[in-house]
């Protein structure tokens, strides 16, 4: 490993890391921003709305992310192999897939508050995040869509576009907050509607760049039946990364490029450790008025500045587990993943939460300790099995993969 080809990388991983930091920071400031006009309002509509935040992001978003994320393996392959007209067959399956995945999540958000009582919320609070649910239901939808965009665009090495919507959007978002929550006065519902208003047209803007963009032209070539033929090989990698630097690993593997997969791998950990060093830096030195930001109550902002020491712990470790559990996703692993994953949270990381919140009695810290357990030890298991990992044998079944998924072009295709 050379100093040249080391470099050579990190350029390659800075050009595709950086703007996709700022759309993934575009995108999760909808929520926040959301909330923070909602803080605002008083302490009944905040405390609401970040109940329906957490339950929301675990039965809704985080679902359709872990399925989409199916793709960083099918169409970052596809990509690296060159066969570039996959890449629009398999985003049309995703597509069809989350919207129908979609439909019995949005009949369960539709009885948020109910099923918040029955876990003896409180009443109140749960009726207010029941309303915040129901009107964050469009937002499901288009949250799918959105990030079925992104991962075609991104296993293509396209990162700007969608950062550049995300940005714009992120600036009308607050625009919608402003409008919604304070001048109409709608509220928690306004706050909602927001996020979905600005989901849909995320998904527009990137939706008309993808029809007309020449870097699109052999990978988007418009709604084709053929479609129906690959929605199992999608529904397999797709359902356990939903109970679970992956573009640069998987085009290299599908071009039958161990050697750079690996090194991918080495310079991503060194890049996201000195990342996550320094954000951790700037959380605790926020600390103390941070809390401000979504609430003028001091209780809030005081429990806020003590819990925002443990939030830079676990953004260090996390900061690891996204690279590796990134890695195999472009490796195809789902299956290990979502074992790693499943053991860690509910052998590890839950017990130990209930222990230390409970028990000992450390309330929201106790939790937050939960999860970094969690994370510590899914870091030590994909690190485990990075350093035993046969890259050559693992570009190979990369190329056995792309075949058996590869359709061929003759065919009936519908006008985009």
């Amino acid at each position: 490993m050379g100093r040249e080809e080391v470099v050579a990388e990190l350029t390659k991983q800075l050009s595709l890391a950086g703007p996709l930091i700022g759309t993934n920071l575009m995108q999760y400031v909808l929520q926040a921003i959301s909330v923070m006009f909602v803080g605002h309002l008083g302490e009944l509509p905040l405390a609401g709305t970040s109940m329906a935040a957490s339950f929301t992001s675990v039965t809704g978003f985080c679902l359709m992310f872990g399925m989409v994320s199916a793709l960083d393996t099918l169409c970052g392959q596809a990509f690296g192999a060159k066969q570039n007209y996959m890449l629009g067959i398999h985003k049309q399956a995703a597509m069809l897939v989350v919207m129908l995945v979609g439909i019995p999540i949005a009949f369960m958000w539709n009885y948020t508050s109910h099923i918040l009582i029955a876990l003896r919320q409180d009443p109140e609070i749960s009726k207010e995040a029941g309303l915040y649910a129901q009107w964050l239901i469009p937002a499901l939808f288009g949250y799918g869509l959105l990030q079925c965009h992104v991962k075609f665009l991104q296993n293509q090495n396209i990162v700007y576009p969608q950062m550049l919507s995300s940005g714009l959007i992120a600036l009308l978002h607050i625009l919608l907050c402003w409008a919604l929550v304070i001048k109409i006065g709608l509220g928690t519902k306004g706050a909602a509607l927001a996020i979905s208003i600005s989901y849909g047209f995320n998904v527009m803007l990137l939706a008309v760049y993808i029809r007309l963009s020449p870097a699109c032209q052999t990978t988007w070539t418009g709604f084709s039946r053929k479609v129906v033929h690959n929605i199992c090989n999608f529904i397999k990698l797709a359902i356990p990364p939903a109970i679970m630097i992956c573009t640069r690993v998987s085009n290299e593997l599908g071009a039958n490029h161990p050697q750079a997969a690996r090194l991918a791998v080495r310079v991503m950990l060194c890049l996201v450790t000195a990342e996550s060093l320094i954000t951790g830096l700037a959380i605790i030195l926020v600390r103390n008025v941070w809390g401000k930001v979504y609430s003028n109550e001091q209780e809030v902002v005081k429990s806020v500045a003590s819990m925002m020491p443990l939030l830079a712990l676990s953004h260090l470790i996390d900061g690891a587990q996204c690279v590796l559990s990134g890695t195999t996703r472009g490796c195809g692993w789902q299956k290990i993943g979502a074992v790693i994953n499943l053991g860690a949270f509910y052998i590890v990381g839950i017990p130990t939460s209930v222990l230390l919140a409970f028990v000992v009695h450390m309330g929201g810290k106790g939790l937050w300790i939960g999860i970094i357990c969690a994370l510590f030890v899914q870091d030590l298991f994909y690190g485990l099995i990075m350093i035993f990992t046969n890259w050559e044998k693992e570009a190979r079944k990369a190329g056995d993969r792309v075949n058996s998924t590869m359709i061929p072009m003759d065919g009936v295709s519908l006008p985009a």
